[in-house]
């Protein structure tokens, strides 16, 4: 393990020139560790191209579902420290997973190089129509009064969604089975065509089928009500406040990453998002750009691992 983390360093020993200097000179691999069709998969593959155009090289997109996400990040994590393995972060894979389940095989806060956190986005619960509520105060009526009766589709167990589910069932005193998924977008499919009631999701990837009339919105996770969404009330708004919380998708890569390569990636990553164009597609989701430096969205990452930790233990939470 050790040895691997040794390759940039040998590499940039052996020219007598920063590594970057060169970087990149083959393709690099971005693996988003849910299925196609999710958040995830929808910020990675948007920012893809302005990546490739900036870096000179192709960056290709490489689906790995599975277990939350743990799969993919795990990849990730044991990935040559050379710049050529990248990975999406995401909440569920950097703090809701690892802070529920002990037996993740590595640590969020130090196995990872934090580059860039792209966008926040806000999350979303929402149903198909066939669900007799069509609001807030409908839906959680209809829970209290049939605990029990309802599921809700996941991203994947130790996700985000689930995470956040549990936490507003245990709050709220409601009881609805989970029906985790390798990804947000086989949950989505299942939702709309019916096969499960619920579903709690990311905002982007979530939207499309609202705007379609195929899921009814209920309540938001968000700062405050948004444009897109302008009648569906915030968790804050509802008294849940512990709830309202967004997701963020960046970039991060194993541990020993250069410093000279992340800078070059971040640099390159906010040139991207500074395109009208991709800015456009990203804000259209639902998504805030954030475009930070790999210091602050360590610091983001540690913070939100903290605050799951948390909500695991002050409400038990376990995986069974």
């Amino acid at each position: 393990m050790q040895r691997r983390h040794l390759v940039a360093l040998a590499l940039t020993m052996a020219t007598g020139t920063s590594f970057a200097d060169n970087y990149p000179t083959k393709p690099i691999r971005l693996v988003v560790p849910f299925a196609p069709g999710g958040t995830t998969d929808i910020i990675a593959r948007v920012v893809s191209d302005p990546l490739t155009k900036n870096l000179g090289q192709p960056v290709i997109v490489e689906n790995k579902g599975g277990g939350g996400g743990v799969i993919g990040a795990t990849e990730t994590a044991r990935s040559a420290p050379d710049g050529y393995a990248l990975g999406v972060a995401t909440v569920s894979t950097t703090a809701a997973n690892p802070a529920i389940n002990p037996k993740t095989p590595y640590n969020p806060i130090t196995d990872f190089t934090p580059i860039i956190n792209i966008a926040a986005t806000p999350n979303i619960i929402a149903v198909n129509p066939s669900f007799p509520a069509k609001d807030y105060a409908g839906f959680i009526a209809e829970l209290k009064k049939n605990p029990g009766k309802y599921s809700y589709g996941s991203s994947g167990t130790g996700g985000i969604g689930h995470m956040l589910m549990e936490l507003y069932k245990s709050l709220t005193n409601t009881f609805i089975t989970h029906i985790p998924y390798r990804g947000a977008g086989p949950a989505l499919n299942d939702v709309v065509a019916g096969q499960v009631p619920i579903i709690f999701d990311n905002l982007p990837s979530a939207l499309p089928f609202v705007k379609a009339g195929k899921l009814v919105p209920i309540v938001v996770s968000a700062p405050t009500r948004l444009k897109e969404l302008p009648n569906v009330p915030t968790f804050k708004e509802v008294g849940l406040e512990p709830v309202n919380r967004l997701a963020y998708y960046g970039l991060l890569g194993p541990k020993g990453l250069p410093k000279d390569v992340v800078d070059k990636l971040n640099e390159a990553t906010r040139k991207a998002v500074e395109d009208p164009a991709v800015r456009k597609r990203i804000e259209d989701t639902g998504s805030i750009i954030v475009a930070n430096t790999p210091e602050q969205f360590a610091q983001q990452i540690k913070a939100e691992f903290e605050v799951y930790k948390e909500v695991v233990k002050k409400q038990k939470l376990t995986l069974d």
